[in-house]
């Protein structure tokens, strides 16, 4: 099938804005006459049928906001996503959801399909592959177009829009310091994530915590891995060749395996072995025992980032500064670590 000619494919063609080409084909006394019948002629040779809801960008509201996630397995997109509902819904705004699946050319390919005037803004989380490569044009580029993007949890400083994070440094220092309160003294650390932003803020507070209680960090219980099949595979056998009394996982699938593996080898859960995870899933509350986790609340990350969005696509501020909410997370002990 022949795909239909969009705003945007005839703002490339002819060089000019999508805004431009919206407002030459609504008549704009704004655009001059030799513009105005150029993008029309162009626009009917290419036999261009007006969206009504992509026409008049500027000036018409779709009422619903775009969300990208990354990953729709992981439990703390599932939660964000409950607060960006729950918000979007007392605002009447609709919610329409598309995952990455961790893909930079899918990230790109729905910031295309969306732009085009079905949504009024974004809400996204930067997809793992677009972090490793540190390209982000494509979210400038809509940026510049005047669809405002909300990032949460994974953001880059690259891009100048609003962020919502987690004080992803201060939490990894205050799980490690308190594995160091309860008497732990060879401490792991389990990433799957070292390529995500996050991540290297956790080892950061990790090392950080250790160096203020006066422990030398050994980098042979340091296992960065940058996926998860990664991660399985050079941790094979590493209780065996590694005495460790506590491990700090970045991570979900950290966390479980770090549990797991105490698990099987027959440590004692806390006394000769604990676990702090970055993980907070129904899972880590029933599994026995149960994991202490770093709560990032999901639900109010997602909230605080419908609210920023929905405040910048209502305001009739030409000037709006942007700006970075952080949300503080929690430590929550359960069974994995000793009772200060």
């Amino acid at each position: 099938m022949k795909s239909k000619a969009t705003l945007k494919q005839i703002a490339k063609e002819l060089g000019v804005s999508v805004s431009t080409v919206s407002k030459a084909l609504n008549d704009s006394p704004e655009i001059s006459e030799p513009t105005k019948v150029r993008v029309q002629e162009y626009a009917k040779l290419k036999k261009y049928k007006p969206n009504s809801i992509g026409l008049n960008l500027k000036n018409r509201s779709t009422k619903t906001i775009g969300v990208i996630i990354p990953n729709i397995l992981n439990s703390f997109f599932a939660k964000v996503f409950k607060g960006i509902e729950k918000v979007a819904d007392e605002n009447g705004y609709k919610v329409l959801t598309c995952i990455s699946n961790e893909s930079l050319e899918k990230e790109i390919a729905i910031l295309d399909m969306l732009s085009n005037g079905t949504i009024d803004g974004f809400v996204l989380s930067i997809s793992q592959e677009a972090q490793k490569l540190h390209e982000f044009e494509h979210l400038k580029s809509i940026i510049s177009e005047g669809t405002p993007i909300v990032l949460f949890d994974r953001i880059t400083d690259e891009v100048n829009c609003d962020k919502v994070v987690v004080d992803d440094l201060d939490s990894a220092i205050n799980a490690t310091q308190h594995l160091i309160k309860t008497g732990c003294k060879k401490i792991a650390i389990f990433s799957a994530i070292n390529n995500l932003s996050v991540g290297k803020l956790r080892v950061e507070g990790y090392k950080k915590a250790l160096e203020s209680a006066g422990i030398k960090l050994d980098e042979k219980l340091m296992f960065l891995c940058e996926s998860t099949e990664d991660f399985d595979k050079q941790t094979q056998g590493f209780l065996d060749a590694n005495k460790v009394d506590a491990v700090f996982a970045l991570d979900e699938h950290t966390s479980g395996m770090a549990m797991k593996m105490g698990i099987k080898k027959g440590l004692k859960i806390p006394e000769e072995y604990s676990v702090i995870g970055f993980a907070d899933g129904v899972w880590s509350r029933r599994m026995t025992p149960s994991l202490s986790t770093v709560s990032q609340h999901g639900p109010e990350i997602g909230a605080e980032a419908t609210k920023m969005l929905i405040e910048r696509l209502e305001s009739k501020e030409e000037t709006f500064n942007y700006r970075t909410s952080v949300i503080k997370t929690e430590l929550r002990q359960r069974d994995s670590t000793r009772k200060l």
